[in-house]
């Protein structure tokens, strides 16, 4: 896995509108996270909670990248399917999801098997690693990453909470004589 201040691999994989390469990228601050499928149920919470909050990151200069294993036709009907307004990238041979260490030996039901690592970077503009995420919950999980970019936007951002009744009071019962 690489760790906070690691260069970045060179890469190039192709989205749903065209090719993106690390090299076009270098002087800009990005977010790039590795989900395991298009379409599922915890990958589409979280690309559509960064297409929610894609402003946000706008808002401080800052592109989203999806990355999968999937083709090129699977991130077109997805983006489609969800307006998904960022780009996704397409690893179909798994090379840079190896390269980032977000490849790895999964389990499932007893069944191990290798496959993404739901995993999320901040490049820097230096083209070095700034901060990571392991074992990404979808969940919440674009919120955190603007929060960190943003931490002066930590109290504006979190989402509210209901403030919780006050106990009822217990009404006196009038006893009769």
């Amino acid at each position: 896995m690489l760790k906070v201040g690691d260069p970045v691999p060179e890469f190039e994989l192709m989205s749903q509108n065209g090719p993106v390469k690390s090299s076009d990228l270098l002087g800009k601050r990005y977010v790039l996270y590795f989900y395991p499928a298009d379409d599922t149920p915890g990958c589409t919470k979280e690309a559509c909670s960064f297409r929610d909050h894609l402003p946000k990151f706008e808002s401080l200069g800052v592109p989203v990248y999806g990355v999968s294993p999937q083709d090129v036709q699977s991130k077109q009907k997805f983006a489609a399917k969800h307006a998904l307004n960022f780009p996704l990238l397409a690893d179909t041979d798994h090379k840079v999801a190896e390269a980032f260490g977000a490849w790895g030996e999964k389990s499932m039901y007893g069944k191990k098997y290798m496959g993404i690592l739901r995993t999320t970077f901040v490049i820097g503009a230096d083209g070095k690693v700034e901060h990571v995420w392991e074992k990404v919950k979808p969940e919440g999980h674009a919120e955190e990453v603007y929060r960190w970019l943003n931490p002066s936007a930590k109290e504006d951002a979190s989402p509210k909470r209901p403030k919780e009744a006050a106990p009822a009071k217990k009404k006196a019962s009038a006893k009769k004589k």
